[in-house]
């Protein structure tokens, strides 16, 4: 799969091609409907099917004031959105400049001129142009004067069903297993393990793996989770804490997590932490003893919720 930043970095030569374009955030199946759709039109119309999405989040740049969390980091997406069977994903860097283009000169500057769009794919929702003045209507009208079709497609019958917005709000409530249901998949955050404050491996005798995630990333509701640590492509289960630390009078918000049956050194490495079950919420346990009794009941909470025996 090719994937280029800015339609200036579109490869010579870029042939005919279907184009699915939105922000995906998150890649929920209802954008992975549409992607494959995508990807069926272009098989249809021998032409390559090839993904358009955005970065950062087109808010950032009209409403900065009103920026959602990100379920996924761009990395991520592209990751997400190329194991649907596309041919390509161009990320469109978001800017002022491009907020301002007219519908008009959105189809004809980037569909046509520079993606040869021989048909475009989008949700039924889709708005773009300056002040999101244009609509699956008015693409429809600009796709029959520049030559290519729009294929409308709805996401769900239930607007809400499908949707990144609901997800962010069930990842904020803890709701990990129903976010999974709307994704397809367990909701993750990816990091790097730096060092925490040691009493993991020390006071408590169960070590964390402790993530620094990028600001204005989405993360669950202060708790414990049953979820797997990726290391490339190893998977490691795991007893996740998302909290402050109260009993220790925490006030940073952390993510850390106890790797099960896992002593490795794996400081500085990037990795991925998948929630699947929420355990319980944080508590302040009133000293040690209290707290590791509770930690051996999450861990063992921890290997039935993951099916380990």
């Amino acid at each position: 799969m090719e994937t280029w930043r800015g339609i200036d970095a579109t490869p010579e030569g870029w042939p005919a091609s279907v184009v699915a374009i939105g922000v995906f955030d998150g890649v929920h199946r209802g954008h992975a409907a549409l992607v494959r759709t995508a990807a069926k039109a272009a098989a249809e119309r021998e032409a390559h099917s090839l993904v358009v999405t955005f970065d950062p989040h087109p808010t950032a740049v009209v409403a900065p004031h009103a920026v959602p969390a990100q379920l996924t980091t761009i990395e991520r997406r592209i990751a997400l959105l190329g194991s649907l069977g596309v041919d390509a994903v161009c990320v469109m860097p978001f800017t002022k400049e491009l907020s301002q283009l007219s519908p008009d000169d959105f189809a004809r500057r980037v569909l046509v001129d520079a993606l040869h769009a021989k048909a475009v794919v989008v949700g039924e929702n889709f708005r773009f142009g300056h002040k999101a003045a244009g609509d699956v209507a008015m693409l429809v009208e600009l796709g029959a004067e520049l030559g290519f079709e729009v294929l409308p497609q709805t996401l769900a019958a239930d607007a809400e069903a499908y949707s990144s917005t609901r997800v962010r709000k069930l990842v904020a409530a803890g709701e990990v297993a129903a976010a999974a249901e709307i994704l397809g998949r367990d909701f993750g955050v990816e990091g790097t393990v730096v060092h925490g404050a040691g009493r993991g491996g020390t006071a408590l005798g169960f070590p964390t793996a402790n993530l620094d995630v990028p600001e204005g990333m989405a993360v669950p509701a202060d708790g414990v989770y049953a979820g797997w640590l990726f290391l490339g492509s190893r998977r490691v289960p795991a007893a996740i804490s998302v909290g402050t630390n109260p009993t220790f009078d925490g006030d940073a918000r952390t993510v850390e997590a106890h790797l099960l049956d896992f002593d490795e050194d794996i400081y500085g490495e990037r990795v991925r932490l998948d929630f699947t079950a929420h355990l319980r919420g944080q508590v302040a346990f009133d000293g040690l003893e209290p707290l590791i009794a509770q930690i051996e009941t999450d861990v063992a909470d921890t290997r039935r919720a993951l099916e380990l025996g």
